[in-house]
């Protein structure tokens, strides 16, 4: 038997199950111009339990986006091409739960400033202990989850207000 509106109530409700581990839920891009960096920081991620993808270029990340559900973003700032603070602009627009990172070699006070000003949820120095980035991370997925609870939470809501009538109309036009 069909339950009218289970593809609403699907698309309200995040696919996280009970105790999973975030390295298993989490999935995280690198995006750094530095072929030695992005392939040392995929391999040690990796090992450690990660779901890794890598970028060489913000035009590769942005690709990457449009086809893979990401969580968190680590991204360099200088790189040729679209640089990184035009990559954060361009992923806050169109993938706004996305959590991004910035890394770099080359830091000035203006450029953590700028990056912070555009959407990113924190702004890291090369070279940076694989600890400290990972706990990094990991707090900004923490941070994505919680907002994406909160519109879980304010769409089941909306869905609870509504009227009998209104859930049968929507799972026909679903048809």
């Amino acid at each position: 038997m069909k339950i009218p509106g289970r593809n609403i109530m699907k698309h309200f409700f995040t696919e996280r199950e009970p105790g999973m581990d975030v390295k298993k839920e989490m999935k995280l891009m690198i995006v750094d111009d530095e072929e030695r960096f992005l392939y040392a920081m995929e391999k040690l991620l990796t090992k450690k339990g990660y779901d890794v993808q890598t970028a060489s270029s913000g035009e590769q990340c942005l690709e990457i986006l449009e086809k893979k559900r990401l969580h968190v973003v680590i991204l360099d700032i200088k790189m040729p091409g679209l640089d990184g603070l035009e990559t954060l602009r361009r992923i806050k627009r169109l993938y706004p739960l996305v959590e991004v990172i910035l890394l770099t070699g080359h830091a000035t006070v203006e450029s953590a400033v700028d990056g912070l000003k555009c959407g990113a949820s924190d702004f890291l120095m090369k070279p940076i202990s694989a600890d400290d980035l990972l706990e990094r991370v990991e707090d900004a997925f923490a941070r994505s989850r919680a907002v994406a609870a909160k519109i879980d939470e304010a769409r089941s809501r909306r869905f609870m207000q509504q009227s009998p009538g209104d859930i049968l109309k929507d799972a026909a036009e679903e048809k």
